[in-house]
């Protein structure tokens, strides 16, 4: 007798067991954010009601669009079923005027737009300036400076200039020079006035003719070899063969290099003196190759030094190389500065701003705002209501303030994402992937018999496999 009651009451209990199973799975027992059970729509629940894709829900009212797996998004389903994972489809329903809209169009309601952090920006129309800062180093003017040399072999005998750095003005004293070459082209001449003098009245032209044009010849000798007018006319008019010729300035400056000492013999065309004006300078300056659309010839450049705080030099781009350094993929600016009161001196270092100006009418939108694949750029626009569309943008040049300049695809004044850009991409990507697959199957509907398409449907659906199953086949083919 007691073994039966034992019996009965194991047969009661397991059969409530069974009996509330039954119930949880029939009902879809859930529990909602406040902690309470709720009902949602199961497959029983569904499929007793023969809920289907393009249908109304009774209990929300709107239209279901299609059947989603709760943890994978892309298992899509017309109807109410498992997924591969085993949990209950979830209904996705069709949002007001979605239809009209393309796919790639998301919208999200105002408390997740606060949750995800996302800011909001203006397309802007305004002037697009660039801002390049460089360092710079002052070197000479090349084209200023001056090296001074002789034309004839020679000693020196004395010098008025002797170490480097000395200032001079064209026309001081460098040094003497004696040469026997320059001796005897001062008596070549000297006999060539005389012998000239003597035969003008002769009653020969071709004699006369022949008189000046020696005389003429030596004359030229004497100025070829860098004598001045003025010095010649001191040869000419005392008669005396001077021994040593004095070397001028050939301009105002400062020395740069000086091998002449006094004694040294002199070779032709041998560099004594080189002499620089400092009156302008040049300041070379590198850029990155990525800066160069900003740079033009005969832009303005400010100029900085930290030994001058707070005084600022104004010059401009002489000169852009048409070649990059390799090393550092750099390009070379050749800056132009005058330099009045020689404050700048060859090899110190500047830090040089240059400011260029593309367009004085430009739309602008902050780099933030772009999502760039290397493909392409698409902006995210705000549409009002929650909806948001991801737009392709042609943009140029990058301005001041990481802004860049926007050749097509938006308008003035359009309201556009600035933060939390990829998940809203992500979300759209999504979805525009779903609505194709919903656009095929649709077609694929319409252009296969019924019977045909259930069939593919059941062999496409995984929902009845188990992994047990999918590690077999791999198994099955090694052996």
């Amino acid at each position: 007798m007691k073994q039966f009651i034992k019996k009965s009451i194991l047969l009661t209990t397991f059969g409530l067991i069974g009996v509330l199973t039954l119930l949880i799975t029939w009902t879809g027992f859930d529990m909602n954010h406040t902690g309470e059970p709720k009902l949602t729509v199961t497959k029983a629940l569904a499929s007793e009601k023969g809920l289907k894709a393009g249908m109304i829900d009774p209990e929300t009212g709107k239209k279901i669009k299609y059947w989603a797996a709760p943890m994978d998004p892309t298992y899509i389903r017309n109807e109410p079923g498992k997924s591969p994972m085993g949990m209950d489809l979830v209904p996705v329903y069709e949002e007001e005027g979605g239809e009209k809209e393309p796919a790639s169009i998301i919208r999200i309601d105002p408390v997740t737009i606060q949750n995800m952090g996302v800011r909001m920006g203006r397309v802007k129309r305004k002037p697009l300036v660039k801002h390049i800062r460089a360092f710079g180093n002052i070197t000479y003017d090349e084209r200023r400076i001056y090296a001074v040399n002789t034309k004839f072999n020679g000693w020196i005998e004395k010098l008025y200039v002797s170490f480097i750095g000395e200032t001079v003005k064209k026309g001081q004293p460098l040094f003497d020079i004696y040469s026997p070459e320059l001796v005897t082209a001062q008596e070549e001449y000297l006999l060539s006035l005389q012998h000239n003098a003597s035969l003008k009245e002769s009653p020969y032209p071709s004699i006369r003719e022949g008189a000046r044009r020696l005389l003429k010849a030596s004359r030229t000798r004497l100025r070829y070899w860098d004598l001045s007018e003025k010095q010649v006319k001191k040869i000419e008019n005392t008669g005396i063969v001077q021994k040593t010729i004095t070397i001028y300035s050939p301009a105002s400056g400062v020395v740069i290099k000086k091998i002449a000492f006094q004694g040294h013999h002199v070779k032709a065309g041998e560099h004594l003196y080189e002499i620089a004006d400092l009156s302008r300078v040049w300041v070379d300056v590198e850029i990155y190759e990525y800066e160069l659309p900003w740079i033009k010839k005969g832009m303005p450049a400010k100029m900085e030094l930290s030994y001058i705080p707070g005084k600022i030099f104004t010059g401009k781009v002489l000169y852009v190389y048409p070649f990059l350094t390799a090393k550092t993929r750099t390009a070379k600016l050749r800056l132009e500065f005058p330099n009045p009161d020689y404050q700048l001196k060859p090899n110190m270092y500047a830090n040089v701003n240059l400011e260029s100006a593309v367009s004085g009418d430009s739309l602008v939108i902050p780099q933030e705002a772009v999502i760039d694949s290397g493909v392409r750029k698409v902006v995210f626009v705000a549409m009002g209501k929650g909806k948001f569309q991801p737009r392709e943008v042609k943009l140029g040049l990058e301005g001041n303030d990481n802004e860049f300049q926007v050749l097509e695809g938006l308008r003035e004044n359009e309201q556009i994402v600035l933060s939390a850009q990829f998940m809203l991409d992500s979300e759209s990507r999504l979805r525009e992937a779903i609505q194709k697959m919903l656009e095929v199957r649709q077609r694929s509907d319409r252009s296969v018999p019924a019977e045909t398409m259930k069939m593919e449907t059941d062999d496409l659906d995984m929902s009845d496999m188990k992994m047990d199953e999918m590690t077999e086949t791999p198994k099955t083919h090694q052996q």
